[in-house]
């Protein structure tokens, strides 16, 4: 079965980014949906047609995979307004974000702690990702039909590189 939208494809892979440093390894094959959530639009457009077996070398723009880094996104939030145990590379939901934070922070976002202060913590709603040039090398291990739940739900329960 050739991959068209759409399908359940098994993928394995190497991310890197645009300097050669690996990125992310996925050695053992996961299920993603083609068509649905799972999957960067562009590498969907680039797996169409393939097959069980083939393997793609992909260059991925940051516009192609997720987004140029927007500065609009990074909030520099009172210390005080946070967990004692909190650490950079912890993860807040912005509609969780605690009272008094900025209200221009997007409540849909995901931010990062990326740095603490004694008086400050810095919020980083980007994707870790953003404004990265990647090369992904994949493996097609299978494709299947979609199953109804699957369409449902718009994935098959996997996303790429969700935070």
């Amino acid at each position: 079965m050739n991959i068209s939208i759409p399908c359940v494809v098994s993928l394995t892979w190497t991310l890197q980014d645009s300097q050669g440093e690996t990125l992310d390894i996925l050695d053992d094959p996961v299920a993603f949906l083609v068509g649905g959530d799972d999957l960067l639009h562009a590498l969907e457009h680039a797996l169409e047609g393939h097959a069980a077996g083939d393997t793609l070398d992909l260059h991925l723009e940051p516009e192609d995979a997720f987004g140029d880094y927007d500065e609009q996104l990074v909030f520099l939030e009172a210390r005080h307004r946070f967990p004692a145990e909190l650490e950079a590379g912890h993860t807040i939901e912005g509609h969780a974000l605690p009272p008094g934070c900025n209200p221009e922070a997007p409540k849909d976002a995901l931010f990062t702690v990326t740095d603490l202060y004694p008086e400050h913590v810095v919020l980083d709603g980007n994707h870790p990702l953003a404004g990265i040039s990647l090369k992904l090398h994949l493996r097609v291990h299978a494709v299947r039909e979609a199953t109804a739940q699957e369409l449902e739900q718009g994935s098959t329960g996997v996303g790429f590189f969700r935070v």
